[in-house]
């Protein structure tokens, strides 16, 4: 007999389809499901490697700034989302200093958020891209910056200490059984604190296995566009590329 779910699983990477030994688990799902678990918890402990990323960055040719949150380490940073969310100091300085004269289009933000390591692998491949595609839309990026420590608002006291028109932050996303290096991008128009979420434009699961870069970055590039052409973002804006003939949306 053929069982019906092996043809579903063969389509997700969903925990199904897992059968059984007598009434357990077979040891190799069993298995399967602590190292998930562990590579999950490794993610939001990891740490970003800066050097690296700012390596990684060079082909852009932008300035690069590295800022933190008012979080000063990671234990505290995952018991209090607020800190997160807040500039510290020395950061807010170092920005205001870097804003260039007149501010910029948009302000790009690489995060750890609660996985350094999806924004360590893919961060720096979509910054490039993305970053590519805004100056071919004949627009102004920032400085790039990192941030510890970082949660999703934390691009708003960032935008505006760059003066930005826009601002787009690109950090880990709450890893999940499988997909420990989800990465998340999130841009808002006239970035200052008392942004809210409504207000925000989300493109998440950014991996292999779930949106492709390269997509990733076609998206965000035309939502960008359209956020500084119609000066708005979150829920007044929709991919209505489909609509327009413009390409393939995602309603």
């Amino acid at each position: 007999m053929i069982d019906p779910w092996s043809d579903l699983r063969i389509l997700t990477s969903a925990r199904i389809a897992l059968g059984r030994a007598g009434g357990s688990l077979p040891t190799a799902e069993v298995l399967g499901f602590s190292a998930a678990h562990a590579a999950a918890r490794d993610a939001v402990w990891a740490e970003l490697d800066l050097d690296r990323l700012e390596a990684d960055l060079a082909p852009i040719g932008l300035p690069v700034l590295r800022v933190a949150s008012s979080a000063p380490d990671r234990a505290t940073y995952l018991r209090r989302p607020d800190l997160g969310r807040r500039l510290d100091e020395e950061s807010a300085t170092r920005l205001t200093q870097a804003a260039p004269s007149g501010g910029c289009d948009v302000a790009v933000i690489i995060g750890d958020g609660l996985s350094a390591t999806a924004a360590q692998t893919h961060a720096p491949a979509l910054a490039l891209d993305l970053v590519a595609r805004l100056r071919a839309r004949g627009l102004r990026p920032g400085p790039l910056s990192l941030g510890r420590q970082a949660r999703v608002t934390l691009e708003d006291p960032i935008g505006a200490a760059l003066g930005a028109r826009a601002a787009v932050i690109l950090l880990g996303e709450r890893p999940g059984l499988g997909s420990p290096d989800s990465l998340g991008a999130y841009l808002v128009f006239g970035p200052r604190p008392g942004r809210t979420d409504a207000q925000r434009n989300c493109v998440s699961g950014i991996r292999p296995e779930g949106l492709p870069v390269p997509a990733a970055a076609e998206l965000l590039g035309w939502l960008v566009g359209e956020a500084l052409r119609r000066g708005l973002t979150g829920v007044e804006l929709k991919d209505d590329r489909g609509l327009l003939g413009e390409g393939p949306g995602t309603q």
